[in-house]
């Protein structure tokens, strides 16, 4: 099989980081709205919205793994290399590495937290979404974060 080119990815695929930055710039606003309607005592709303932000997380992890098995397919590459320099590059991989370490657990303590309220559990709900909450807004934030560095930073 030849390698294709970078250029040469199908506008889909060469689509998808934004996409990926898009889902994860709206999984932010609706945490954020999420939690200012809690405090508003508005449950209903909240459940709705915090739902929302869960399936765009989702839909954010199908078009992430989409994106690396079609860049891996037509490239060859599992993906794109940081190419900062210096203190820059200790920044990314900071990131990079929290962020990574940090979107592992998400699903997890989304789902049970999820489970929680839908059961209406709510001294354990409310427990268990004070370590949630920060975590998935961090990841949410830090994926756009990542996204900029890696294809939009000025490097030279």
């Amino acid at each position: 099989m030849t390698l294709i080119i970078a250029a040469e990815l199908p506008d889909w695929l060469a689509a998808l980081p934004a996409v990926n930055a898009s889902l994860n710039g709206l999984a932010t606003v609706l945490l954020v709205i999420g939690f200012w309607l809690i405090r508003q005592g508005k449950r209903d709303a909240h459940r709705n919205v915090m739902l929302s932000a869960f399936g765009v997380s989702i839909a954010f992890l199908v078009c992430y793994v989409a994106y690396h098995a079609g860049l891996n397919h037509y490239t060859g590459e599992h993906g794109k290399g940081f190419t900062g320099t210096g203190t820059v590059r200790v920044a990314y991989f900071v990131i990079l590495i929290s962020h990574v370490l940090l979107a592992a657990v998400v699903p997890f303590l989304a789902i049970i937290t999820i489970y929680r309220g839908l059961k209406a559990d709510w001294v354990r709900h409310k427990k268990i979404a004070r370590v949630t909450f920060p975590i998935w807004l961090y990841v949410s934030v830090t994926g756009v974060v990542i996204y900029v560095m890696l294809y939009h930073l000025p490097l030279e």
